[in-house]
């Protein structure tokens, strides 16, 4: 990769250039202030306010890249990482792209569990994961002893059962309408499956590898929590506060009212509704939601 002689001035960091992963990629660089602007007919983008080069790979390639040093970070599925047997660091799980590698097989067929495959042909694009499963599952440990043939397919994996290719699959699923539709369903899960935030062992500037794992980190927290602001009376004030502990502490501001006090805590989005109905049965009032559109925790 000619990229490491011609940037040696600037972090590689690989991003996945299309697919279910490729959006909320870009959207979290954005909101980590990593400015840049993509050509179309480019997969190279350098940033404008910090010394990053982003590299647009296929989120299959960016292990390789990343476990190589060709790069120094990159963004791809934990199940990426383990098919390609490379080793990087697994910085942080980015709380998007969840799915989960699955043993599909005919709604209608004869196969109601995995061990029946034993001695089947399986396709799959996820040979070494599907390896491994089935080695566990025959109870081998050198694959030349298996029984069960791995057959590796890039694309449209649904189709292999239907086409008579294979007798099982193995491949994502995200909300299982593909595999519904295909006429499949799921009889065991091989690998449960999310977004990583990966870095090579020895990445060139671990400094700059740090500011971005805090800023990514500080969208991920901004979304995922909200800022409640109240008033509590000091009677009961302990416990109202075990309703909105914050993620350390909440923040206890006295008021002119020497039986009131003000609490302002961070709380999780999705127990927001409950929250704020125990806040007000405990005694609380004038509770305000502000959105938090960036954060340093």
């Amino acid at each position: 990769m000619d990229l490491v002689n011609h940037l040696t001035d600037r972090l590689l960091f690989a991003v996945p250039k299309k697919g279910r992963l490729n959006e909320k990629a870009v959207a979290l660089l954005n909101g980590s202030d990593i400015k840049f602007r993509r050509s179309n007919r480019l997969d190279i983008a350098l940033s404008t306010n910090l010394p990053i080069a982003l590299i647009f790979l296929p989120a299959a390639d960016i292990p390789t890249f990343v476990g190589e040093g060709k790069c120094d970070l990159g963004i791809t599925g934990v199940d990426q990482v383990q098919e390609s047997g490379v080793e990087v660091d697994l910085v942080m799980d980015l709380l998007f792209g969840y799915c989960r590698l699955q043993v599909q097989v005919p709604v209608n067929g004869p196969y109601k569990k995995p061990e029946e495959l034993i001695g089947k042909t399986i396709t799959t694009s996820f040979t070494n994961l599907a390896t491994e499963y089935f080695m566990k599952l025959e109870g081998v440990t050198d694959a030349k002893d298996m029984k069960t043939t791995i057959k590796f397919v890039g694309g449209s994996v649904e189709a292999s059962c239907a086409l008579g290719v294979a007798d099982a699959i193995v491949d994502l699923v995200e909300s299982g309408e593909t595999m519904k539709a295909a006429g499949l369903i799921d009889i065991d899960t091989v690998l449960p499956t999310s977004a990583y935030l990966i870095a090579s062992k020895n990445p060139s500037r671990p400094d700059l590898v740090k500011i971005i794992e805090d800023r990514m980190l500080g969208v991920m927290t901004a979304q995922k929590y909200v800022l409640c602001n109240y008033n509590a009376p000091r009677t009961n004030l302990k416990e109202i506060l075990a309703v909105t502990p914050g993620r350390r502490a909440a923040t206890v501001s006295p008021l002119d009212d020497e039986e009131w006090v003000a609490v302002s805590a961070m709380v999780e989005k999705k127990n927001l509704g409950n929250v704020m109905d125990e806040l007000k049965s405990k005694g609380a009032t004038d509770i305000l939601i502000f959105d938090i559109q960036n954060s340093r925790v």
